[in-house]
């Protein structure tokens, strides 16, 4: 009997989705019969499918009360990978408090919440007070992050210098003024200049491949205004030390084993590495950096569709 398999997009992100035709492909070699419906389309009946698989939804950012709700709508007809609860605590970075609170060394960070005092955390935070996450100093940095907390593809996130602060703050408090999203300050690791960021790509709960992405902020550039940032994506070998803190975030994760996870690090100013973020809801897994890996997360799919049970 043959699986129906749902890879949900989003009508802007489809056509961009380098990884949607080899996974859609490895699928149908296997038997399965694969669609790409959008998750916003109200003509779409989910109990069609034997498992949805989230690809590409990458407008959520904008609209995600209204994202969250489909996504335990979509799980009550059919299985959502990853579920619903994993993609709430997935969307909101404050589940780097929770790495930290278990010894995963995290990019220090700073979070204001929807209407609280931004500049107050501001100067605290250029001051180099204590804040909300205690894992690691940030120690005397020349340079930071702001972002908000639900995001994908750099949106809304920019790099300022010290001298910038004036714009910086305006960028805060535009953020935390929101009612829908918390944001946050991070010092600028600039070993990510040279480096760049290692992303470690899990499939079925295994370690698959990892990437080279270049460095996306810089300096003065002006917001992304598309989807997500063009990256510069080459393959990368992870030395022990990258294993060892992916391995542990994996972990660390407070839900059973995701059916893809990736794990993005950057080097701290003593060369350590640390997670800067963990993508488990719609990230690019890049595929074409590594032979047969959409074949293997095709084989986890049906394994997963065919299991009694979910995770």
């Amino acid at each position: 009997m043959s699986v129906d398999i749902a890879l949900v997009s989003a009508r802007e992100a489809l056509a961009m989705d380098e990884d949607m035709p080899p996974l859609s492909e490895a699928l149908t070699a296997l038997g399965a019969r694969v669609e790409t419906p959008l998750w916003d389309d109200p003509s779409v009946e989910w109990r069609r499918y034997d498992l949805a698989v989230l690809r590409s939804t990458w407008d959520y950012v904008d609209r995600i009360d209204e994202f969250l709700a489909w996504a335990d709508r979509c799980q009550r007809t059919t299985r959502l990978q990853n579920p619903p609860a994993v993609v709430r605590w997935n969307t909101d970075k404050h589940y780097l408090l929770d790495f930290a609170r278990a010894g995963v060394p995290v990019v220090p960070t700073r979070f204001v919440e929807p209407g609280g005092d931004a500049d107050a955390v501001f100067d605290g935070f250029l001051a180099g007070a204590a804040g909300a996450l205690s894992a690691g100093a940030a120690g005397d940095f020349a340079e930071f992050v702001v972002k908000p907390s639900t995001g994908a593809g750099s949106r809304d996130a920019a790099r300022y210098r010290r001298s910038d602060a004036r714009l910086a703050r305006a960028h805060l408090r535009r953020l935390a003024d929101s009612e829908r999203r918390s944001a946050m300050l991070q010092p600028y690791l600039e070993r990510v200049d040279d480096y760049g960021e290692t992303a470690m790509i899990y499939l079925g709960g295994r370690y698959s491949h990892a990437v080279r992405k270049g460095p996306l902020l810089r300096p003065g550039e002006a917001l992304v205004a598309g989807l997500f940032a063009p990256e510069q994506i080459s393959p990368r070998e992870p030395d022990a030390a990258e294993r060892r803190v992916a391995a542990a975030a994996l972990a660390a994760i407070p839900f059973e084993r995701p059916l893809y996870a990736r794990i993005d690090l950057i080097r701290d100013a003593a060369g350590e590495p640390v997670v800067l973020e963990v993508e488990m809801t719609e990230p690019s897994l890049f595929f074409a950096h590594a032979p047969g890996s959409a074949a293997t997360l095709a084989t986890a799919i049906l394994e997963r569709a065919a299991s009694p049970a979910g995770p």
